[in-house]
């Protein structure tokens, strides 16, 4: 074949792709500019949000319809064989799952019983994850109080935490450390300790960008996590209702309507070089509301 003949046969292929594509309704014009944009970019949402009757599959059904990518789902709280049915019918991938045991059985008590709990519990959402083909455990790692100090939150929960790495491991599942408010690991840098020091790949962090406005801003967070981010929680905070009405009144706005920059946002995980799942949590409800977030979402991903 000479150098003509190639050019002619490229040029062919490229005009063929692009009306089979064009038929099927997805030229690169017609993408969503998230898309576009930031490749590899997915929207999730914590299925707690999902305020409609039916079985898991019509769920799961909606939310890929009204646009999402996948679900974040708690452990333990369902049957596995239902959803890896509903999972598999639809695609709606289950991105991770969330430690759901990780607030009443801390990693951090000072009861040696009750931290045992706690990891089992980690080990169990690991397990879990790993059935439903996620990638990762959202754990909040322990709890300071005044019965509970800093430093034995700090020392108690790496040793728990060290404990589940193996598993962590063995079944290629991440422990991703959410920033909550529990009184503990207060600035990016120290966040960025904590992780380090397991001196394992197996560990990161699942930034919630709402819990970080009321006390910093967000992208510096970013700037300083960088890699260590696993995933991302997509809500919104306002100064003013905080301010006006109590602090977690704060939450009480959509994507948009707060206090999030999240131009800066997305410059900075761009800088970082992060691509991955961002999961909304907000309040839910049906369709419509749940569509309205997904568009939402999109924006924040295109700006």
């Amino acid at each position: 074949m000479n150098t003509s003949q190639l050019h002619l046969t490229r040029r062919q292929l490229l005009k063929t792709s692009g009306i089979a594509l064009a038929g099927a309704g997805f030229t690169v014009q017609s993408l969503p500019a998230a898309a576009q944009k930031r490749p590899g970019m997915k929207k999730a949402l914590m299925f707690g949000m999902v305020k409609t009757e039916g079985t898991l599959l019509e769920k799961f059904r909606m939310l890929k319809e009204v646009g999402y990518d996948g679900v974040e789902l708690d452990s333990p709280g369902f049957d596995v064989k239902e959803v890896l049915k509903a999972r598999d019918a639809t695609g709606l991938q289950i991105c991770g799952v969330v430690d759901s045991v990780h607030w009443k059985q801390t990693l951090s008590d000072p009861d040696p019983a009750v931290r045992a709990a706690g990891l089992e519990g980690l080990k169990t959402a690991i397990r879990e994850c790993k059935m439903y083909g996620g990638s990762s455990v959202l754990l909040v790692p322990a709890v300071v109080k005044k019965e509970v100090s800093y430093a034995d939150a700090y020392a108690r929960s790496q040793a728990e935490i060290r404990k589940a790495l193996p598993l962590a491991e063995e079944l290629g599942v991440k422990i991703a450390v959410e920033n909550v408010w529990n009184q503990f690991l207060l600035s990016p840098l120290e966040a960025a300790r904590y992780v380090d020091e397991f001196k394992s790949p197996w560990i990161g962090w699942h930034l919630d960008i709402g819990n970080l406005i009321t006390f910093g801003w967000p992208e510096h967070w970013i700037q300083v996590l960088g890699k260590r981010i696993l995933k991302l929680h997509i809500k919104e905070f306002s100064r003013k209702k905080r301010d006006e009405e109590g602090l977690r009144a704060g939450f009480n706005v959509n994507l948009w309507e707060g206090d999030c920059d999240w131009p800066a946002v997305m410059k900075a995980l761009d800088q970082v070089g992060f691509r991955g799942w961002g999961s909304a949590e907000l309040a839910g409800g049906g369709p419509e509301r749940l569509r309205d977030i997904a568009e939402r979402m999109d924006r924040i991903y295109e700006s």
